[in-house]
């Protein structure tokens, strides 16, 4: 019996052990997926044809997996399509359709994150990453969140933060890299690359005015293009470290276009139409390119599919690895953003694109408060205008009234310089993505009539600069980003001196 003894308990551990081994590589069989989104970006890599910028690691990217160059955010604006994108619905239909509001709200049932559902699948979800710039944590969507936690228990979304474990496995990772986000650091990274862009070789839009403030701005923009490429280096180099890559879905993003003119905030392809690279994992069959319609919550879906989720009956989103995948349209919507009630809708397919303006009377350049410090073209423009030297596709950008209807050709006018929806021999095409447009409104009813915006300042801040800091305001009518940090904490310390005085 004593012999018998440790042969029985060697059998038991030798049984336990086969059974974790199978555990592991069952864990494992389910691909890795990292979500790398960067903010405020149009088809900007050297890949998509972006002169003056340089972006070998996503270009090698394209190169191994698929580049895509139909994906259109169902909104131009961050929270509302990450809205979208985090659920797999359109923002409009879940009632997460205006910037920063009803962020106390629940989701509606039965809307659930996506990342409950891989979870439930037995990924680990994990949020930003230690070596990015900022710790690429931000979430900002819509709807009553934590970053971390139980979504049954406390409407938590992710699991960790920052890493990513052989242990994890399989993990689903959400990076941000925010250095492409207007913000103060611009020109700090643009000092601090080996070799900043050349303002002399950014070729610049129509719409743009041909100037050297305006052509610096662009080329700071490419620096933080560039910048992000390195960190998606950074990435890549860990996963191969780990001995993670060959099995890792690697997709990468936009959340939305450029914060530029026509960009961000705006249904024009600068704001709508997003970069899209996957990195397969081997054994994926894939195109090296594709030129499928292909919606921000198709993303969602394809994902949750990867995962081998089942579907939920919500999303309108589609998984575009279905052999069935078709999408003929995307349809965005743009609500509040900040101080300015926009309400504007659009229907993009592979030849054109429909916009109706239902609110005709807010021009394209509304002065919006976060608009001011952040488009410093927008700033020398209106100088230019004002002198007569803008020629007539520029000087649009500052008509008083925008058109209620817009038709586009954008494989022949990507630049979207001539509507044509006064044309008659556009009339069948107007008429029908016009119907399109309004079938979607009616699938797309808010399920929820809740409406509780956040307060912004609005252009009070840049009135403060005009009256206390005029040499300031000034620079920031030439051109130049003068930085809002900076002054929004003067202005803060002005309200609190203000608030102080009359108690």
């Amino acid at each position: 019996m004593k012999l018998l003894y440790p042969i029985f308990l060697s059998s038991i551990l030798l049984f336990f052990i086969s059974c974790n081994q199978k555990v592991e590589e069952k864990k494992i069989e389910k691909p890795n997926i990292i979500w790398v989104m960067l903010e405020d970006i149009s088809h900007d890599f050297e890949c998509y044809g972006m002169p003056a910028v340089k972006t070998p690691t996503f270009n090698a990217m394209a190169e191994e997996g698929t580049i895509y160059y139909n994906c259109f955010g169902t909104a131009s604006i961050c929270s509302t399509n990450r809205s979208a994108m985090m659920v797999g619905a359109h923002q409009r239909l879940t009632n997460t359709h205006h910037h920063r509001s009803n962020r106390e709200e629940p989701l509606s049932a039965p809307f659930k994150p996506f990342t409950y559902q891989l979870k439930k699948q037995g990924y680990t979800t994990i949020l930003g990453h230690t070596n990015v710039r900022g710790k690429g944590r931000k979430i900002d969507v819509n709807f009553k969140h934590k970053a971390i936690g139980d979504w049954d228990k406390n409407f938590g979304l992710f699991d960790k933060y920052d890493e990513f474990t052989a242990e994890d496995q399989p993990f689903f990772a959400q990076i941000q890299l925010n250095v492409t986000h207007r913000g103060d650091w611009w020109d700090e990274v643009r000092e601090a690359s080996a070799h900043p862009v050349n303002p002399d070789d950014v070729q610049l839009p129509p719409e743009y005015a041909d100037h050297p403030a305006i052509r610096l701005d662009w080329a700071k923009y490419l620096d933080q293009v560039e910048y992000a490429d390195n960190e998606m280096q950074m990435l890549t180099d860990e996963l191969k470290e780990k001995g993670m890559y060959d099995n890792t879905v690697i997709i990468v993003i936009g959340d939305n276009g450029r914060c530029n003119v026509k960009g961000k905030g705006y249904l024009f392809d600068a704001g709508s139409r997003i970069p899209l690279i996957i990195k397969w994992p081997e054994g994926y069959e894939h195109d090296e390119e594709s030129r499928q319609i292909i919606a921000s919550t198709d993303i969602t879906a394809t994902i949750l599919d990867i995962a081998g989720v089942e579907l939920p009956d919500y999303l309108t989103g589609q998984s575009f690895i279905d052999k069935n995948f078709d999408r003929k349209n995307v349809y965005s919507f743009r609500g509040l953003w900040d101080e300015i009630p926009e309400q504007s809708c659009s229907i993009s397919n592979e030849e054109f694109r429909y916009i109706r303006n239902d609110k005709t009377d807010i021009p394209y350049d509304a002065h919006q408060g976060y608009l001011e410090w952040y488009r410093p073209a927008v700033h020398v423009m209106r100088g230019l205008h004002e002198k007569g030297e803008l020629n007539d596709v520029q000087q649009k950008w500052f008509s008083k009234t925008k058109p209620a209807e817009e038709l586009y050709n954008i494989k022949n006018d990507p630049f979207e310089v001539h509507n044509l929806a006064g044309n008659p021999e556009y009339r069948d095409v107007l008429k029908k993505m016009r119907e399109e447009a309004l079938a979607e409104d009616q699938r797309m009813t808010p399920v929820s009539s809740v409406f509780d915006p956040k307060p912004v300042p609005g252009l009070a801040p840049i009135r403060y600069v005009e009256e206390f800091h005029p040499e300031a305001y000034k620079r920031m009518q030439e051109g130049e980003e003068i930085g809002h940090k900076k002054y929004m904490k003067l202005y803060k310390d002005y309200l609190s001196k203000q608030n102080a005085s009359t108690k």
